[in-house]
Order: structure tokens, then C-alpha cells, then sequence
């Protein structure tokens, strides 16, 4: 397996696509896809700045573009391998706008979208994308120069771990990756993707399921409303006690949840 890349095997005639959260890896979707049982054959990437995955620079392309650039061709590889040259995507946080993305680009490559806490703000009005203020603190802890502030901030608000309580290693990776973070801005406030744009979400005839935890940040469940107004075959699920990580907390849920939107494809 190529650097970068973690394989988890299953039907070799269903191949899936799996993209992480920001700071998190590849390595996260492995217990979730094991209580598939084998249903898909997943691949997951490190995403750009993170794990084993290619280096990547803020001042350049921007974080999203490069994300796309590293998914899209292993959704085509994965699909030219399906009998019917379409794949499951599956998605979480950023990686769930990612894997929106995709399937907005290469409709007919979609089998199915599992989306989970999709933060796509963009869908709602502007004055609705940012109820908890979590813009304002991170621009004025950058502007102090206080990357390793904005990093704890951001992983408060979404129900990640206190920085302080990591080793410093890990501290270190999250604080650079928070480049990557706020490099996305652009795209999951103001949509500099393109995804909802006229008519693009309505023509995405494949099945979706969107998840979210029900502790998750406020702002969640408006996101999903807005996004499940608009697809055509879209069913909604709240996990109960999780918050934003819940592919993370809440395996059996997630897996069954995911396994739902397998077979209405």
C-alpha cells in the first residue's frame, strides 16, 4: 500500500473511499469499517498535512484544492475496479465536505455518500454560519500570534481534546496542521468550492445518509437541514450522547448507520 494509504480490506466488487476529519488520520476509519464486516473494500488517505500524507503549504494551492487533488484520482482508480465504475464515499467533518465535493464534480462515480458532521457552513445564511463566535477568537489569537491558542480553541468547539493534556509531540503535529484548518475557511464558510451551487446538489440522485452527534456544536443541525433540503434521496440520523467525533465514539452507531445507506444503494 503506497504511503499514506490505509487499506481496509472487504468485497472487492464494492470499493469505498473514506476521508478524515482535520488532525485526524486514516487510521481512525479502521474500526468502523471492521464492524462493516467486510461489506466494502476501503481505502482511507492521509489527507494532506497530515499522518504520512503529501506536505502541503499555506500561500499556495489552497488546502481544499489539494485535498481534491490527492481523492480524486483514487475515487477513479477505485471505480474503474467496480463492476459498475461507482464507489462509496464516506466522509467526516472536512473530510465530509471533501467527499461532497467529489461526488458533486463525478456524480456518476457516487454509489452512495454516507456524509457524518459535514461543516459546511456556507449552506446556511451568512449571518447563521457562526452562532458560537469560534471565527472572531481564532482570527484574534492569530492576529496575537497565538497559533497554539486558536489550535485548543478550535479543538474545544468541536469536542476534541485539550491540547495541553497531549504529549508534546502531538501537540506540535495539531498546532501545525492548524495552517491546514484555517486555509479551509474560505471554502466551508463561503462554498469557494462551488458545491452548492444552482442545481448541483438537486442532480446527486444517489443515496445519502447525513450523521451527526446530537452534542455535537449547534450549528450542526441547521447544516444538515439545509444540506437535506436540497438532496434528492437524503435520510438524516442523530446520534444520541455523541458530539462532533462521534465516528470516533460512537463505532456500532456509526457502522450501522453506514450500513443503512449501503443498501439503499
Amino acid at each position: 500500500m503506497t504511503a499514506g494509504l490505509r487499506h481496509f480490506p472487504g468485497d472487492p466488487a464494492r470499493p469505498a473511499l473514506a476521508l478524515h476529519c482535520m488532525m485526524g488520520s486514516a487510521a481512525s476509519w479502521g474500526a468502523v469499517v471492521e464492524r462493516l464486516g467486510g461489506r466494502i473494500d476501503v481505502t482511507a488517505p492521509d489527507l494532506p498535512l497530515h499522518g504520512r500524507g503529501p506536505a502541503w503549504q499555506a500561500g499556495g494551492e489552497s488546502f481544499a484544492d489539494a485535498t481534491l487533488r490527492l481523492a480524486r484520482p483514487l475515487a477513479e482508480t477505485l471505480a474503474a475496479r467496480a463492476g459498475d465504475g461507482r464507489i462509496d464515499l464516506i466522509g467526516h467533518s472536512f473530510g465530509a465536505v471533501a467527499a461532497l465535493r467529489l461526488a458533486h464534480h463525478a456524480p456518476a462515480r457516487v454509489r452512495s455518500l454516507t456524509l457524518i458532521e459535514p461543516v459546511l457552513f456556507a449552506a446556511l445564511p451568512a449571518p447563521e454560519r457562526d452562532p458560537g463566535g469560534l471565527l472572531p477568537r481564532l482570527e484574534q489569537m492569530e492576529t496575537a500570534g497565538d497559533r497554539a491558542g486558536s489550535t485548543a480553541a478550535f479543538l474545544r468547539y468541536w469536542n476534541g481534546p485539550d491540547l495541553t493534556g497531549l504529549p508534546a509531540p502531538a501537540q506540535a503535529q495539531m498546532v501545525a496542521q492548524m495552517a491546514g484548518v484555517l486555509d479551509t475557511m474560505g471554502d466551508l464558510y463561503n462554498d469557494r468550492g462551488g458545491i452548492l451551487a444552482p442545481g448541483g446538489l438537486e442532480a446527486l440522485a444517489v443515496p445519502v445518509m447525513l450523521i451527526r452527534g446530537a452534542g455535537s456544536a449547534p450549528v450542526m443541525a441547521p447544516i444538515l437541514e439545509a444540506l437535506a433540503a436540497r438532496l434528492p434521496d437524503v435520510g438524516v440520523a442523530v446520534v444520541p450522547g455523541a458530539g462532533h467525533m462521534v465516528p470516533l465514539t460512537h463505532l456500532a452507531e456509526v457502522a450501522g448507520l453506514v450500513a443503512v445507506n449501503l443498501d439503499r444503494a
